[in-house]
């Protein structure tokens, strides 16, 4: 039990042999100076009685019959203790009437006691004290999770005390008896009793917590000289700011409110031990120095009840934040609710008031801000300062273990949820393998915005991203969590706290740095990525579709992935590719996606809203249907990369998305162009095409089927070449140069210092290489999916475009080989005849068109191909003016080279962009 308990246990015995402590009169042996009756046998003779007559109170006269009553009232209370079971005792710490025995003993006595203040006779106040039930009784409360508090139950109110146990008023009383009872009131009310004539408050009732963590209220029984009452009411505010604190220490020893609220009770407890020294000393004072009065008893208080005041106030201010004294009307962090509670069902906890973790309590970092705050205001108070600065360094000791355990270990020591960083451990690093949102690297370890303590303000982002890196870096296994953190500094006031801070994030930053470049290899890593993702010599890829071709020519749904990654595999372990001497080919992996790009990519641009002023718009259902429904393998192939941990950190699913889509980006004008070569290879083979036919209207046609091709091809080619050669390229060199560079190059290139600017830097080109690809402009992406759309169906319907020239042309369809064919030609025009014919012959017989009929329609057909892919490119072409000017000047060059698409036809030259918007 504490020493403060000690004290007020011994108090307690000492006011239960004092008739009750509260309410016994001021009697000789007990009465004359009444009040001071139970003192140690080693007091001083000091002060006579007050004469039967009611003369002066002289504290300097009768010293030997003032001590001979002390004497004998030492020795009453031995004998009745004696005759008390220890049960009884337990039970009522007041005292119980004297039993007729010690009675008898204390006669003879009587006549040696110093003259009563009541001049009742004894027989009367025996018999009412034998009418009047008077038992209180003390019991044991139940344990709380503060281990140091109180475990007695709260003694009864004077207020509560028979009349007939009243003292006697104070008006009857000469001034020095007044002065002498009132002094042992204050020093019985300084330590939280109440006294015979001052009192707690009408409205104060101890038992409820929020009243005595306010403190009482004390009243002085009328009759108090004027003089004497004002400065005893001076003094007595001491008292309430004591039994206030007492009481706050005993609500914040509780477990929910955190280390940092344990360690400032745990200081202010000693400061209330010295408190009850001092009270103590000032026992012995009154006790042994007659010349001890009320005026010499403030001064000596003075000191400490300006103490008391500055603790009482920081006390009320925390506990106004924890909603205990009134409403805070601030505003708390929620976020860790659900997580936290989750996490904490899941552990095995239960939900009781205090284990909520989003109870808003005021502890960990708000609680040192409170400190720190009033220390701030208080700097101009020397002892005030002095104070304040001691509790600060007491209750930040917890919170520096913990951080210094972030700093040097990564590892997060927080029970109580009051550190300035939030770990959710519900986000484990296996989800890295699903996130697409980055989740683990910036969710996992957040900070807690409002409580931050002020010494921390300027590097909370250098604390959080140490214990990050280090946290890596330990789970890889590179820090060797039982070696104890030593030689760190224990309080904010060290001269080396920002020197620690800043070391260890320079140390785990560098350790994550050498982990990622050297051990785990990222350079050479995001190389590989470059091979398969960007087509980046892929010799080895135009191999592999070619094998696959026949499976990728089917519905999405009906390719057998496990057969395409076979033939992958085969194909990057061909000897003499690329592939061949990577070690990392085994992580990469084939997958199909059945959403097309455009619709992938439109619906990341509306929802992220990479464009400024642009709407939400939601793509139209029909063209989405459309394409979707007529996507092949070849459209839905994408590839997937495996990355083991730490490597996932800069390279992680939401990083492989932006490889995925610019992979099916480039794939797709690779695979446009491969249609569009095979035109041309027919084109040149076929005998349908390649013979100059006696129909000139019918050669035109040819030669605008040629043009158009080539336009197409043309196009297809300069918007590969400038995503691969002026878009993807540069941007990765820039990228290998800051990986690459030292801390002292001088061809101005800056070094990656941090492993946040790293992956930021990863990013960054990603996100340059969508932007200048046309691949985060929802505009741009509409107008490039219809070129596209329209490029695609003019190469699939290549071949009914060589059936209908076959029927139109006289030349092919007559029995005699013309004279601008060569005998191979005509050979293989038979075969194309009879072929055609076999797929013909089943058709319906309905009356076939004419030769002219053909050709018309093939000349309307061929108009509108013109058209759309002329219209579809100006406005490209128009859009890339407007966005090379605001927004991307890398585009500028890309809208040179596609203009010489359009020249020569009724589209060619510059157009306003409101009428390019209007065609869109």
């Amino acid at each position: 039990m504490s020493s403060s308990s000690n004290v007020k246990l011994m108090h307690s015995d000492r006011r239960s042999a004092t008739d009750n402590g509260t309410s016994r009169p001021r009697q000789s042996s007990g009465q004359a100076g009444g009040s001071r009756s139970d003192r140690p046998e080693t007091r001083k003779p000091t002060s006579p009685g007050v004469t039967a007559s009611g003369g002066p109170h002289k504290r300097t006269a009768s010293g030997s019959q003032r001590m001979k009553a002390v004497e004998e009232r030492r020795i009453e209370r031995v004998q009745v203790t004696t005759r008390e079971t220890l049960t009884s005792r337990t039970k009522s710490p007041e005292r119980q009437p004297a039993p007729p025995q010690a009675q008898e003993r204390t006669k003879p006595r009587e006549p040696t006691r110093t003259p009563s203040l009541d001049n009742r006779p004894r027989s009367s106040r025996t018999e009412q004290y034998q009418s009047v039930p008077w038992n209180p009784e003390a019991s044991l409360v139940p344990h709380t999770t503060a281990p140091l508090a109180s475990r007695i139950s709260i003694p009864p109110l004077a207020s509560q005390v028979p009349q007939s146990l009243q003292p006697r008023p104070l008006h009857e009383l000469s001034l020095e008896v007044e002065e002498a009872a009132i002094l042992e009131d204050l020093l019985l009310v300084f330590m939280g009793y109440e006294g015979q004539y001052i009192r707690f408050g009408k409205n104060y009732n101890p038992s409820v917590e929020k009243e005595r963590l306010a403190g009482p209220s004390f009243r002085i029984l009328p009759g108090l000289d004027p003089s004497l009452q004002d400065l005893t009411t001076t003094m007595l505010k001491m008292a309430t700011h004591y039994m206030a604190i007492e009481a706050f220490v005993e609500v914040q020893s509780r477990e929910e409110f955190g280390a940092v609220n344990h360690a400032l009770c745990a200081a202010i407890r000693k400061l209330l031990h010295d408190y009850l020294i001092l009270i103590a000393q000032l026992e012995t004072q009154f006790l042994t120095n007659p010349s001890f009065t009320l005026h010499i008893l403030n001064l000596h208080t003075l000191p400490t009840s300006h103490m008391m005041l500055q603790i009482y106030s920081l006390a009320h201010e925390i506990l106004k934040r924890n909603s205990l004294l009134e409403e805070d009307l601030e505003d708390s962090d929620g976020f860790d609710d659900i997580e936290n509670i989750l996490e904490s069902l899941r552990e095995g906890g239960d939900l009781a008031p205090g284990n909520i973790p989003g109870k808003k309590i005021c502890k960990g970092g708000s609680v040192l801000g409170l400190i720190t705050q009033r220390l701030e205001t208080m700097s101009g108070d020397p002892a005030a300062r002095s104070l304040l600065t001691s509790l600060l360094r007491s209750s930040s000791r917890p919170y520096m273990m913990m951080l210094n355990e972030w700093l040097h270990h990564g590892s997060i020591k927080d029970p109580h949820a009051e550190f300035l960083v939030r770990e959710q451990k519900s986000i484990k690093r296996e989800r890295l393998e699903q996130d697409y949102t980055d989740e683990y690297w910036e969710r996992r370890y957040t900070i807690r915005d409002h409580d931050v303590p002020p010494q921390l303000e300027g590097v909370k982002d250098k604390v959080l991203l140490a214990g990050k890196y280090l946290n890596v870096v330990r789970e890889c296994g590179g820090v060797d969590v039982s070696k104890a953190v030593k030689d760190v500094p224990l309080s904010f006031d060290d001269n080396r706290f920002l020197d620690n801070v800043n070391s260890a994030y320079a140390h785990a930053n560098e350790s994550l740095l050498n982990l990622l470049l050297t051990t785990h290899a990222l350079p050479a890593r995001l190389r590989s990525m470059k091979h398969y993702f960007f087509l980046d010599r892929s010799d080895f890829f135009s191999y592999f579709l070619e094998l696959g071709a026949s499976e990728l020519r089917k519905a999405p749904k009906a390719v057998n992935t496990n057969k395409l990654q076979s033939l992958l595999d085969l194909v990057l372990r061909q000897p003499g590719s690329i592939a061949a001497q990577d070690p990392f080919k085994e992580d990469i992996k084939v997958e199909m996606n059945e959403v097309s790009l455009t619709n992938s990519l439109t619906r990341v641009v509306n929802i992220s809203g990479i464009e400024q002023g642009e709407t939400v718009q939601t793509p139209a259902s029909a063209p989405t249907n459309e394409n979707e429904k007529n996507a092949s393998g070849f459209t839905s192939l994408q590839l997937d990369y495996l990355v083991p941990f730490p490597v996932s950190l800069v390279v992680s699913r939401k990083t492989v998305w932006r490889y995925q889509a610019l992979f099916r980006y480039l794939l797709s004008l690779r695979y446009l162009e491969q249609q569009l070569v095979s035109c041309w290879q027919i084109h040149n083979r076929a005998p349908s095409w390649s013979h100059k036919s006696s129909n000139r209207e019918l050669e035109m046609w040819k030669r605008r089927v040629f043009t158009l091709r080539a336009r197409m091809l043309v196009f297809v080619q300069q918007l590969l070449y400038f995503c691969t050669a002026e878009v993807i390229e540069p941007n990765w060199q820039a990228l290998m140069a800051k990986l690459n560079a030292k801390e002292d190059s001088k061809d101005g290139v800056r070094a990656v210092r941090t492993v946040d600017e790293l992956m930021q830097d990863h990013v960054d080109f990603l996100d340059t290489c969508l932007k200048e690809c046309m691949l985060t402009n929802s505009r741009l992406l509409r107008i490039h999916s219809k070129l596209m759309q329209t490029c695609t169906m003019f190469a699939t319907f290549t071949g009914w475009l060589s059936r209908e020239l076959q029927h139109s042309d006289s030349d092919l369809s007559g029995t005699e080989k013309p004279s601008t064919m060569s005998k191979e030609q005509w050979a293989r025009n038979a075969t194309e005849r009879r072929r055609h014919s076999e797929s013909t012959s089943s058709s319906s017989s309905a009356a076939r068109p004419t030769d002219e009929a053909r050709l018309e329609k093939m000349v309307e057909i061929m108009k509108k191909y013109e058209f759309n892919f002329s219209r579809h490119l100006q406005i490209l072409l128009d859009a890339l003016n407007h966005y090379a000017a605001t927004e991307t000047v890398v585009l500028l060059g890309l809208c040179a080279r596609l203009s010489t698409a359009n020249q020569g036809t009724e589209y060619s030259g510059l157009r306003t962009d409101d009428d390019g918007t209007s065609q869109i």
